[in-house]
Parts: structure tokens; sequence; C-alpha cells
């Protein structure tokens, strides 16, 4: 019995050959310098921003040489899968506008290098094993987990290196005649690559992130097939599809550096180039005075769904991650300010090799509150719309009703030279302008600040609707007018005569100004208190003054 007979017994259904796929996926007809890109996360659950930062890395590296960025679903890990996780997957990239120029939904296929989904490619890689059984590179291994786990305590008591190699890969010089026995006896059994590197030696591999590295030949005798559904591993997948799919360059986490000499060496046995990598930092966050990985325990920001939910301009959740992503993309953004990330030379080298990718939730605040502020009221109207009708239907049929008078309100004080930055997402607009909504309007504990007595705020307020309150009054007229009032009831109307004389006033024009705005809103803090009082109109302003 030979190698190939022992291949054929394994797969007698596989015909087509390693030649037969190279014709039928064959080489990218790619110019000078374009690359080819891939996004292939595993549909175990929601999506991770970790992953995201990747897929925007994928998407920028193939914009930016008019090259090609693909979707592959790695779902050989079918105990983990999740059914809803690839529409997850599919829906997040669509939201971001970070498409996929090839990928795989719903059963359709855009692309020549389908299919895009791992588990729907088994014969492939069958036949990839097949081939690697027939030159004597891969084996069935009996061993069962018993053995492999007195293996691993007998190489822990003599402080081996752990795994399945050398002296320790039992099942690695079997006959083909006994592998033949076994397999005739219904014998379960995965299949290894044997490995023919040397621990000892060392070879040079380049990452573009850090540079050229001193890594360790592979002498492990990896599992590339499983027993039970027979699928392949993450790492035999991982080289089958970036070879025969094309692929250029591969974007995955720092904690992916250690099996680098696996793949490499994988590569070579079928005497294939393999890909360039890019190992992007962990994404970490600060706690305290100490920094730690973004845990999808632990933190809520750690997965897509969070800034969707809280109504995260798409635009700025990519732009805090451009920050990250190359450190002087915050310079270039400052120069370009219409231009978008894809417009951005994205480079390697300016990407952080040590410490991880500090992410921080309030520096993404400050870029979601200016960019909204950037945008006109029709535009976060319609945005905050879209948001609302999926997050909060109460308040999208409240602003639907009263679309123009929301878009109003969403004006005060943004058509200026310097808008407010008040709103950092969506869901925090409700919150600040819920006072102008009859039906959201609920009596509370006012704090009028500074003026306490209570005869003295009906005083206030009803002198100011009786004497000084009209709807046609421009912005100075109005203020002067408080002004007026002020005077009246003996509070100062000028400021730095009050502060030079406190005592001979029973406030000042600020003062009264709060008492207004406190009746009217219930806040002290607020936008620009004519824009409010005028949106409101003088029948609302009574009934409110009313409730003091």
């Amino acid at each position: 019995m030979t190698n190939k007979d022992l291949a054929n017994i394994i797969f007698p259904n596989i015909t087509k050959t390693v030649e037969d796929y190279k014709n039928m996926y064959p080489k990218r007809e790619l110019k000078e310098g374009e690359k080819v890109t891939r996004f292939a996360p595993s549909p175990t659950g929601f999506m991770h921003l970790g992953g995201f930062y990747q897929a925007i890395i994928d998407k920028i590296l193939a914009h930016n040489s008019n090259g090609i960025f693909y979707l592959r679903n790695e779902d050989t890990d079918q105990k983990r899968e999740v059914k809803e996780a690839v529409e997850l997957i599919m829906n997040t990239l669509n939201y971001y506008d970070v498409k996929p120029d090839e990928y795989e939904y719903n059963g359709n296929i855009v692309g020549n290098y389908g299919p895009y989904i791992q588990s729907e490619r088994k014969e492939i890689y069958h036949a990839f094993i097949k081939y690697l059984i027939e030159i004597d590179r891969a084996y069935p291994c009996f061993c069962k987990k018993e053995e492999l786990d007195q293996m691993r305590e007998k190489q822990e008591k003599y402080k081996a290196r752990i795994g399945y190699y050398g002296r320790y890969a039992k099942c690695r010089n079997l006959s083909i005649d006994e592998i033949i026995e076994k397999i005739k006896n219904g014998e379960e059994y995965v299949i290894r690559f044997k490995s023919l590197g040397d621990n000892e030696k060392r070879f040079f591999f380049d990452d573009l992130v850090r540079g050229t590295l001193s890594l360790p030949e592979n002498d492990q005798d990896i599992v590339i097939m499983k027993s039970n559904d027979k699928l392949p591993t993450y790492h035999f997948a991982h080289f089958v599809d970036d070879f025969l799919m094309g692929t250029t360059h591969v974007v995955r986490g720092e904690e992916w550096l250690p099996s680098v000499p696996v793949h490499v060496e994988l590569f070579k046995a079928f005497d294939a180039k393999p890909p360039k990598y890019i190992h992007t930092p962990l994404i970490v966050k600060k706690e305290g005075n100490s920094v730690r990985k973004l845990s999808k325990r632990k933190d809520p920001e750690a997965t897509m769904s969070y800034y969707e939910e809280n109504g995260y301009p798409q635009e700025a959740v990519i732009e805090s991650l451009m920050t990250i992503i190359n450190s002087n993309y915050e310079e270039w953004h400052d120069k370009n300010p219409e231009k978008t990330y894809l417009d951005f030379t994205f480079s390697p080298k300016k990407m952080s090799s040590s410490g991880g990718a500090l992410y921080d939730i309030e520096k993404l605040n400050n870029i979601s509150k200016n960019f909204i502020s950037k945008l006109s009221a029709t535009e976060v109207y319609n945005r905050l719309s879209n948001w609302s009708k999926k997050f909060d239907e109460e308040f999208y049929e409240l602003i639907t009703k009263y679309k123009d008078y929301t878009i109003n309100i969403l004006n005060i004080e943004r058509v200026q030279k310097k808008p407010r930055k008040d709103y950092e997402n969506y869901k925090s607009i409700k919150p600040q302008i819920w006072y102008m909504y009859d039906e959201l309007f609920d009596k509370k504990e006012y704090d009028f600040q500074n003026i306490t007595d209570k005869n003295e705020i009906k005083l206030i307020l009803n002198t100011y609707v009786e004497k000084y309150y009209d709807e046609s009054d421009d912005k100075d007229t109005w203020f002067n007018k408080v002004k007026e009032l002020s005077e009246e009831l003996g509070y100062a109307s000028n400021m730095k005569e009050y502060k030079e004389n406190p005592d001979k006033f029973k406030g000042n024009v600020a003062d009264v100004s709060t008492v207004i705005r406190v009746a009217i809103t219930t806040s002290s803090q607020t936008p620009d208190l004519y824009e409010i009082l005028k949106l409101l109109g003088k029948e609302k302003i009574i009934k409110r003054i009313n409730l003091i």
C-alpha cells in the first residue's frame, strides 16, 4: 500500500486535484500595486469592535490601490456558530458603508472566487489534504483526548514545550498498513500536517507593522482536519482560501503572530507564496491608571451594536477608529475636513507596534459632537428620525408629528460661526430637548439657582408675561426688555455695575433670565433662551409659568 492508496481510502469521492482547483481559481489579473484583502470573521456572535477595526483597514488598503476587498465567513468551528451572526456581520458592513466587492449572502455569490463561506468549500479542502497525504506531508492521528491530556501533563512535568511534535507525535510513525487497519476498524481520527521544521532553527519574517522579525520554525504536527465534521481547522482553511482567492495582504490581530511559522510552512508545502501580513495591535482601554484589553464581557463598547443603539453617526465611529489606526490621521483630517477616510493613504508603518491601540469613548464623543454640529438641522432630523424609529418609537412618532417644529429646535444655535456641540449621539438629543414638547413636559423640582423665594419668582414671571413679553420682538428688543424687567424689580441690568456694587441690588439680569429659563424648560442650562421662547409661543409659555 502506498500513500496514494491511503489518500484514496480516506477521500474516495474526491476526484478533483489541487491543479484542478488552481485552474478553477486562476491567479487574479492585478495591476502593479493593487491589493486583495479580506475580512474573514467567524460567525460566532456579535460583531466585535476589533473585527470592524480590521475590516476598515482591509477596505482602505484595497481602495487605496484600486484593488479588491472581499468578505469570507470562516464558519468551520460549527459548535460555536450563531445562525444570526452572518446577517449581523453583513448588516454592520452595510450600515457603515464598508461594503465588500466580493461576498456571499442569502445564497447569492458576488465574485468569481466563491463560495465565500468556508463550510461550503469542504471538497476543496479535502482535495488539498488528499494531496498532502499522497506526498507524505499529512497523516491520520488516532490519539484520544485522554492520551493527549496525559502527554500534555508529561510535557508540563518535564518542562518541555507543549504540543504534538517530535517524539511526542505518536501517530506520525505508524505504517500505512497500520493506519488502514485502524481506519477499517472504525477508529476515529483527525488529519495532522507533517511538519519538516526544526524549532531550534529560525527564519526571518517581514511584518508590515513591526518590520523584520526572527521566528522559530514550526515543528508542530497541527491538526488540519477534524474528526467529527471532517471540516478543516482555521489554520488550514486560512491557507487554502487565501491561496486560491489570491489574497495579497492579511490583516489580523497581533495575537496571531505565533501562528506565522505554521502558516508559512503550509504555503511552502504547496510551493506557494504567502501573502503579506499586517498584525494589528490589540484595542485597549484605560481603566484607572492601567491599560487593559477591550473585553466583550466587561465593556459594552466592545460590540458594534453598542454604537448603533446609542446613535453614534457612522462617520464618527469610523473617524474614531482611524485615529488609532494611523498616528498621522488626525493631522491629515484637520487639513482635509471635506474628505473621507477612504481618501487617506494608510501606512502599516504608522500603526502602534507595542502597547496596543488605545480606544477612548470620550474621544469618540468629541468627534461625534463635532460631526453632528456641522450637519444641517434637516440632516440631523433625518438621522434622528431613522435612529428613533428603531430604538425609541414614542419619540419617533412625536418628532414625525412635529417635523418642521423639531427641525427648528435642532437648528437653534446651529447656523453660526461656532455652532453648539451639545449632541454626542442621537440618543442624547431627546434628554436635551424633551421640554420643547408638551407631550413630554413634566413638572419637576425646579432649581432657580440664586433666587429661592417663591413669591419673588412668581413676581418676576408674571411681570415678564404681563408687561414685557411680545412674540414679535427681535432678539435685541427681547433682551433689552429683560433688562428693563430686571431694573423694575431691583436687579442690576449691567453685570459690571453689579460686580462693583452687589449689595445695591437683589441680584442681576442673569438671575432673572435663569428664573424665566427654568420655569419654561426646568433646566438652567439650555441653548439660546430667546429661540426657545420664540418656538414655544406665548400660550405654552403662560401655561408653564402657571405651573410654578
